[in-house]
């Protein structure tokens, strides 16, 4: 579409138009289900500060985009008037390679990112979904941690300081390369998982990480998961230095562990020798191993795409309520789990999407009897509104939502999208 949007008689559009670009929405700006009625695009953090403010001052309820690859997580919004679109905020602010840090700007796709910081030798030690799309605002607003958080952190580990943009059109720095603080609150951490429902992250400053001058993955194929799972707990016990560990198995499907070492390349072979004496019978990877959660998406079809915790010793027990749950109610599963205990994991039903929705309520309660979370990413359209996104949020739910409050009190941002209907 061409020309100036239409602007509707119910809103000072037009306003909004003299403070960043705007556009009439479409059905692909749609978020959970919810197609708004305008795009805008600010280019700046004080545009993002003003696009906020005036949906704050007429009530409007705002989502943000980047992206796109994750607008499907958390809950449908209960309203939608206005996408803000961080496509124009694409640019690496500044790389201090002798300080290995580097401040980026939220729009920024993070596969450019870490092609730019190659340049210099250096890296974002992550590795999100879709780093060739998503962006660096919506991987902190989703917490969105790969494999190597077994090594280098999560992203608030690697997080040391954000810009950020809120709803009563201020600008607020916190953390490193400080401009002004905002006294009592770690921003960067604050903001870091808040699924966008308490400002607009404008910038973001990383600590960096050199790259490895080689790299090689040990995968080996297990008989069973309780012994999958073993070896899993013998190498974080051990004295190797792996970047990353990950468990693939599923229902009636082999079951694998795969190991990545970086280095040198003396160092890499050394741990690779003893990682074998450890194990016989390395398996040779059939692809990219490491992009097996990815894929999971990538085949969701009817499937449920859902984020679980738990400590690593209870990967084998949870895969036994896997196969129990399968039996009961006719499932498909497959999971890739992290030896930190994160993991994704794909279910599918056919079309028998109660038997779907009633084993989703049974593992949740399972896992969080076991003190650890599952939290739905993805459902057939048929389910989104009748399956609870989050699970519990525990004893942490009140202080949330005074946060939310403090943040935003209208409650504009992403209205219902979070945990307890935040």
């Amino acid at each position: 579409m061409s020309g100036a949007p239409v602007i509707s008689p119910r809103l000072p559009w037009d306003e909004l138009s003299g403070i960043a670009p705007l556009r009439l929405a479409m059905a692909a700006d749609s978020v959970g289900g919810r197609t708004p009625q305008y795009v805008s695009g600010p280019r700046t953090a004080e545009e993002l500060a003003a696009v906020l403010n005036w949906a704050n001052i007429y009530r409007v309820a705002v989502a943000a985009r980047g992206g796109g690859t994750k607008l499907e997580w958390g809950n449908p919004p209960r309203e939608l008037d206005l996408l803000v679109s961080t496509a124009g905020l694409n640019r690496i602010v500044e790389h201090a390679f002798e300080d290995m840090t580097a401040t980026v700007e939220s729009g920024c796709r993070v596969a450019d990112v870490q092609r730019a910081l190659a340049e210099h030798g250096q890296r974002l030690a992550i590795d999100p979904l879709f780093a060739e799309r998503a962006t660096i605002g919506g991987l902190l607003a989703t917490n969105d941690n790969g494999a190597l958080r077994l090594r280098f952190g999560a992203l608030r580990d690697l997080i040391i300081g954000i810009t950020v943009a809120l709803p009563d059109g201020t600008v607020a720095r916190s953390g490193g390369k400080v401009v002004k603080n905002v006294a009592g609150y770690d921003l960067p951490k604050l903001f870091t998982g808040s699924l966008g429902t308490l400002g607009g992250i404008a910038q973001a400053t990383f600590r960096l990480h050199p790259l490895p001058a080689t790299w090689e993955t040990f995968t080996s194929k297990l008989s069973n998961v309780d012994e999958a799972n073993r070896f899993l707990l013998q190498l974080l016990d051990s004295t190797l230095t792996p970047s990353a560990i990950q468990l693939r198995a599923g229902q009636q499907r082999e079951t694998f562990v795969d190991v990545l070492y970086e280095g040198i390349p003396a160092g890499v072979q050394t741990q690779m020798l003893r990682t074998a004496a450890m194990r016989t019978g390395q398996e040779p990877a059939s692809g990219d191993p490491w992009r097996a959660r990815e894929e999971l998406w990538t085949d969701a079809g009817l499937a449920c795409i859902a984020k679980f915790s738990l400590l690593p010793t209870q990967i084998a027990d949870t895969i036994a309520l896997l196969d129990k749950a399968a039996a009961e109610f006719s499932l498909d599963w497959v999971m890739v789990v992290q030896a930190t205990g994160n993991g994704v994991l794909r279910l599918a039903a056919g079309k028998q999407f109660d038997s779907l929705g009633r084993a989703i309520g049974q593992l949740r309660a399972s896992l969080e009897s076991m003190g650890g979370s599952l939290v739905v990413a993805q459902l057939p359209e048929e389910l989104r509104d009748r399956i609870e996104t989050w699970g519990s949020a525990g004893s942490a739910l009140p202080l949330m939502r005074r946060m939310k409050k403090q943040f935003d009190p209208a409650g504009i941002l992403n209205p219902g999208r979070f945990v307890g209907g935040i």
